[in-house]
């Protein structure tokens, strides 16, 4: 059972993991504000952590968590990934856990690890509309990498575009975050990307940042690089 002593303990051992070396190289990838201490521990470790506390009393353990380093916060989310529960569970834990979320790094490794909404996309549909109603950076980044990692798929690619295009936010992170969803859909739906890239009511930024992140893709060939070059704005 997880209890604040408990708890207490296990911080100890995650500065007892500490990698000085990877904090420093992560530190220079975070974004200058900073809302916690970053301890500097490997995600593969970090990962094996979350997935032993998925086993145990997790909700306890989320209760009692402080959320006061990077690594604590993200031990949470990753924690989500393998608690066998159903949907609506993870969804509600999802829930609570993005209104945490501060930094890109904490965004995309909790995302990447939510493999289940793989399973259930109409509910994560839903998560990631709740996630874009809302105002703050990282809710909505979080929605748009939701659907990169789960959601690039027949029946929901033009929800994605119509989605992409409704975007009113300003910031950079969720800029980006559109501009790589782009990116990723243009391999597998060229023609319909393309097709959208001529007409879509993205802003000139994020609209031209796509065209350069499909043009950094390995998976685009020369010609295409070169046709896409024509739409920017």
């Amino acid at each position: 059972m997880w209890d604040n002593n408990r708890y207490n303990e296990f911080v100890k051992y995650l500065y007892s993991q500490q990698d000085i070396k990877y904090r420093e190289f992560s530190k220079s990838l975070m974004p200058s504000k900073k809302e916690y201490e970053l301890i500097g521990i490997r995600i593969p470790l970090l990962k094996q952590m979350a997935k032993a506390i998925s086993k145990e009393d997790y909700i306890n353990f989320i209760k009692c968590n402080k959320h006061s380093t990077f690594e604590e916060i993200l031990i949470h989310g990753l924690t989500i990934g393998y608690i066998k529960e159903d949907i609506d569970t993870i969804i509600n834990l999802s829930k609570e856990y993005i209104s945490y979320i501060s930094n890109w790094a904490l965004c995309d490794s909790y995302v990447s690890n939510l493999h289940i909404m793989s399973k259930y996309p109409k509910k994560c549909l839903t998560l990631v509309k709740w996630c874009l109603n809302h105002k703050k950076e990282y809710y909505k980044r979080t929605g748009y990498v939701l659907l990169l990692n789960y959601m690039i798929e027949d029946e929901y690619i033009d929800i994605i575009f119509e989605l992409c295009n409704s975007n009113n936010s300003d910031d950079y992170y969720v800029k980006m975050a559109v501009a790589w969803l782009i990116s990723e859909v243009y391999p597998k739906y060229p023609d319909k990307t393309l097709n959208y890239l001529k007409n879509n009511k993205l802003d000139k930024w994020t609209h031209n940042k796509s065209i350069q992140k499909i043009r950094e893709s390995n998976r685009v060939s020369k010609e295409e690089k070169e046709t896409l070059l024509e739409w920017k704005k």
